[in-house]
């Protein structure tokens, strides 16, 4: 691996270094890591539920993106799953301006991460107004919304149930989300 890898790294370091790797990694504060994989049952998610956001928010200026632009928190570079900016980008940028909504499918390798390093820097950033954790084995979603200086979490579970996000007034019901899905055998019963 690259020297300047090896030592710690300032943000701005990190974004110039990163733009001339051909692999995707996030930042920690200290140093890159490196992104690996999903499965299919990942991408779908995420694509679901960024097709069903586009949808949604078609005609205003909000906007959904797929895991393939970053976010900059707490002098973190992360790539979520999928984000949502109601903000105009500047043309060319990689960089998605005041993320108002995070959205991270849980995988064994990253969940510990996404609950609570990913969680702290995402609720350090003002403009972020909902983090969502998806699972993957169930139609259940971890939802953080600021309510003033509280981060509040909630739990919404089962096909018939809705992900709603009141700071883009929208809600996408979790059969939208999972549609195509394996899930666990209980939840497909439901």
């Amino acid at each position: 691996m690259d020297q300047a890898v090896r030592k710690r790294m300032t943000l701005e370091e990190f974004l110039a270094w990163e733009r001339r790797q051909e692999l995707r990694y996030e930042f920690d504060g200290i140093r890159p890591i490196a992104m690996t994989g999903g499965t299919l049952g990942h991408s779908a998610i995420a694509t679901n539920l960024v097709v069903s956001l586009q949808t949604l928010l078609r005609g205003g200026p909000c906007r959904a993106f797929r895991s393939d632009v970053k976010i900059i928190v707490a002098d973190h570079v992360r790539y979520p799953d999928a984000v949502v900016t109601c903000t105009p980008a500047p043309p060319g940028t990689d960089i998605v301006p005041e993320p108002v909504v995070v959205v991270e499918v849980l995988s064994p390798s990253t969940a510990s991460t996404d609950r609570s390093a990913k969680n702290a820097e995402y609720r350090a950033t003002p403009s972020i107004q909902h983090y969502v954790m998806l699972e993957q084995s169930a139609a259940s979603a971890t939802v953080f919304s600021r309510a003033g200086y509280d981060w509040i979490g909630r739990l919404v579970m089962g096909l018939d149930a809705v992900l709603a996000l009141p700071a883009l007034g929208v809600e996408v019901p979790l059969a939208e989300i999972y549609a195509g899905i394996e899930l666990a055998e209980d939840e497909a019963d439901d």
